[in-house]
């Protein structure tokens, strides 16, 4: 499925369609708010940013659209749905399993957050937390699923999941035209091998990964994906310790630029977007604004770039 020849758009308009006429009210169109560089902080002259406000979906991450995919595209069996996560996959498939009334189970490591804990719990499912990373809550995973035959639904690489991301960046198309460059958080890598599949060479796909959770840089430094130890501020989203097949082998045709930010520089986003726009969202939510405003990338003058805004479960006391 992640060969050369595969044709990720055809698979990303079946998602769009699969999701809108089966699941029509699950999935929101977010918005896509226009800015000028001034009103995101930064001195470049004529830059245009594009936040697209992903934060804002159903189950407050882009997630919602690769979990409803991979349900509705298969045969779900008694046992229900199953997934390890940091925390936005266990929350978007427990969203989809309640919209399509099955049961659904979510592994998380312990150092996934109490708000996202309690917003699974909210939304029906089983929640097992167990082991320091998402490695461990996978294994645990992977156990429950071989005895129960549940549908597996992994956080980031399943072919449904990565084509769901990818409607993401089709909605981005069709409401504004092709930015120039899309600048976008990777942990495991659902989200950017989505983007770069629907956008190709046709828009610049920046991969951005913080300096303690660097998968994507990691395994170009080593010419093929390899372990990472993760931490930092955005472990909880991003702490996938390895990254995906899937997103590694269309990073390594359509994403030229991979680049670390520092801790501060992605909390310091992440405060700056509650305080002067008013966004609530987590670090891993913030590194495009990081790059941005850290001079991680900059832009070239006159130059349209679409920050993506993926994730606002947070808990707001942290944002004081």
């Amino acid at each position: 499925m992640s060969g050369a020849t595969h044709d990720w758009r055809s698979d990303i308009e079946a998602a769009s369609r699969r999701i809108h006429e089966r699941a029509p009210y699950f999935l929101r169109e977010t918005p896509l708010w226009k800015l000028p560089a001034e009103a995101l902080g930064l001195q470049v002259r004529g830059v245009e940013g594009w936040l697209k406000l992903e934060h804002l979906q159903v189950s407050g991450s882009f997630k919602a659209r690769g979990m409803m995919n991979r349900l509705l595209a298969n045969d779900i069996p008694a046992a229900g749905a199953i997934v390890a996560s940091g925390g936005n996959a266990g929350i978007a498939t427990a969203a989809a399993a309640q919209a399509l009334g099955v049961h659904c189970a979510v592994f998380l490591p312990e150092m996934s957050t109490e708000a996202k804990r309690a917003r699974l719990r909210a939304l029906g499912a089983e929640v097992v937390v167990g082991g320091e990373a998402y490695a461990d809550a996978l294994a645990a995973c992977l156990e429950r699923q071989r005895e129960t035959g549940a549908l597996l639904t992994h956080a980031y690489d399943q072919p449904e999941v990565v084509a769901g991301a990818g409607t993401l960046g089709r909605e981005i198309e069709r409401q504004a035209g092709l930015p120039d460059s899309v600048l976008v958080s990777v942990g495991g890598g659902g989200l950017i091998g989505g983007l770069a599949a629907w956008f190709e060479q046709r828009s610049r796909v920046v991969a951005l990964e913080p300096e303690r959770a660097p998968t994507l840089f990691r395994a170009r430094d080593a010419g093929e994906p390899v372990d990472v130890e993760v931490g930092g501020v955005a472990a909880d989203s991003l702490g996938a310790r390895r990254i995906g097949a899937i997103a590694w082998d269309v990073t390594q045709r359509h994403v030229r630029n991979a680049l670390l930010l520092p801790d501060e520089a992605i909390r310091a986003a992440q405060i700056w977007l509650w305080k002067e726009l008013k966004l609530a969202v987590e670090p891993a939510a913030a590194l495009p604004l990081a790059a941005l405003q850290s001079g991680a990338y900059v832009p070239r003058e006159g130059e349209k770039v679409c920050l993506i805004v993926c994730g606002a479960n947070v808990d707001p006391a942290t944002l004081n």
